[in-house]
């Protein structure tokens, strides 16, 4: 783990194609974690493929290049299904098991470096909490970083995390 503790020395950097391999493993953590569904290595890379060249999306990294990624947020751009309005969509954020109760505040600074990048190319920031894990913390964590939520989502038969499939 890093001995960073100040918020001040956490860097969030532009995620780039090299950064792939260790995106990869970060998501499989996430989703292990966090997804319903059983993932798709193939798709996960899909998604983060084109962000990592900045088409359509950005990933803002913390942690060095050629090193362990500490968190991470993939952003994507695109347009809502009822309207040709575009919008960021942020489609993950995950801050590594190792580096959460070290200081420095790094999902408060991804979702900072989400803002700004909604902020500089003028348009809104969609974000979605789907998690049956240490929900209510996410939730006042984003609530601190961007006012009352605008909805909830519900699952029928299934659970986040891992294998939780519910049978009906």
């Amino acid at each position: 783990m890093s001995d960073k503790s100040k918020s001040e020395d956490i860097v969030i950097r532009i995620g780039t194609p090299e950064d792939l391999d260790g995106l990869m493993q970060i998501a499989m953590m996430a989703t292990e974690e966090n997804a319903f569904l059983d993932p798709n290595p193939a798709k996960l890379a899909a998604e983060m493929w084109p962000a990592l060249h900045q088409d359509h999306g950005i990933v803002g990294i913390i942690g060095p290049k050629d090193g362990q990624i500490e968190g991470a947020v993939l952003l994507r751009v695109g347009d809502m299904w009822y309207s040709d309005t575009q919008v960021v969509e942020e489609k993950a954020i995950f801050i590594h098991p190792d580096y959460r109760s070290a200081k420095g505040g790094r999902a408060k600074r991804l979702c900072d470096f989400s803002k700004k990048v909604a902020d500089a190319l003028g348009i809104p920031l969609i974000i979605g909490v789907l998690s049956n894990s240490r929900t209510e913390a996410k939730v006042r964590m984003y609530e601190r970083q961007f006012g009352k939520p605008s909805g909830a989502f519900f699952l029928y038969g299934a659970k986040t995390g891992m294998n939780s499939r519910v049978e009906h």
